[in-house]
């Protein structure tokens, strides 16, 4: 909660420094049909990216990638709205699965693989965003500036995707063993989970596919970020927009701790405005939409879940 409030604080203050005006009149251009396109771009998003959980959840039938849709749109919506952070949010999502029959190794095993091909996905666009960043900018006080955060977000990247293959296996048997000693059963549980995880790694092809769902899914939201400035008028080149969004990355995996990375998003929009030659009120507008459409998405999403976490407790 408290780091909800300092992210709020923050925004504000980014905001107030730019010119609420100027950011809010931009804002303002978009206008409700072209908002609606926003949000329905990013529907698209969400599809790709239920699919990439899908695809490694083994012997799922491909009728149900609408559920792993669903469950990766509540994963987020959590992570953005709740103040509990990403991993409130991966607890709903494989709750979501669970509670539609799908077997719980098959939801976590699943859960952890696209997890990994999605921070190796991550990766591998962040670094091209940032070979353009080094390519096409040689100076100034706002490089300066960035050159520490970007390495320091691609460090901890790295290191957190390396350490999470790492721990996949060796803190799953550390945890049941752990488990085992309070819970019965719980090792029982976790060698279910091992075992589904050597099954899917069994198949790399599937992996593969997964990565390359995911990759698609951050070019996709990099994109999209283009598209809602177009939306508002501002013109701006893809190449521009696929580095700034791979840099917004990198920095928003620096505040994990963050829900939606209040704060963190707008600080690194203000910063690559000039790199990028894009007025900060027009980058500053696009967070603000990009959070109205977390809203926008995240609530019904929220709400039907709830929905459906009470009409089974009165089935009970």
């Amino acid at each position: 909660m408290l780091a909800t409030v300092a992210g709020l604080a923050a925004t504000a203050w980014i905001l107030s420094r730019t010119g609420w005006s100027d950011v809010l009149a931009q804002v303002a251009r978009i206008r409700l049909t072209g908002f609606g396109l926003f949000c329905l771009w990013f529907m698209g998003v969400f599809v790709i990216l239920g699919a990439a959980w899908h695809v490694v959840a083994r012997g799922e039938p491909q009728g149900r990638v609408w559920l792993f849709v669903a469950a990766r749109m509540l994963r987020e919506a959590a992570a953005d709205l709740l103040p509990f952070s990403h991993a409130g949010g991966i607890v709903l999502g494989v709750r979501l699965l669970t509670s539609h029959g799908v077997p719980q190794q098959r939801a976590n095993g699943g859960l952890l693989v696209d997890l990994t091909t999605e921070m190796a996905s991550q990766v591998v666009f962040s670094c091209a965003g940032i070979a353009v960043f080094l390519a096409t900018v040689t100076g100034g006080t706002e490089a300066a500036r960035l050159r520490p955060l970007i390495l320091g977000g691609t460090l901890v990247m790295l290191a957190g995707a390396a350490a999470f293959v790492v721990a996949q296996r060796a803190g799953l048997r550390l945890a049941g063993r752990v488990a085992a000693s309070v819970l019965p059963g719980a090792a029982a549980a976790t060698d279910a989970i091992l075992a589904e995880l050597r099954a899917i790694y069994d198949r790399p092809g599937l992996v593969l596919r997964a990565f390359a769902f995911n990759l698609l899914a951050w070019t996709g939201s990099a994109l999209g970020a283009w598209i809602g400035l177009r939306l508002m008028g501002v013109p701006a080149s893809i190449w521009s927009m696929l580095m700034v969004e791979s840099l917004i990355f990198t920095l928003r995996s620096m505040a994990f701790f963050i829900p939606g990375a209040l704060g963190v998003q707008e600080f690194g929009y203000l910063l690559l405005a000039p790199i990028a030659q894009i007025p900060a009120e027009a980058l500053l507008a696009l967070s603000l939409v990009k959070r109205a459409r977390d809203l926008a998405i995240g609530v019904p999403t929220l709400v039907c879940w709830q929905l459906t976490e009470m009409r089974a407790l009165l089935a009970r």
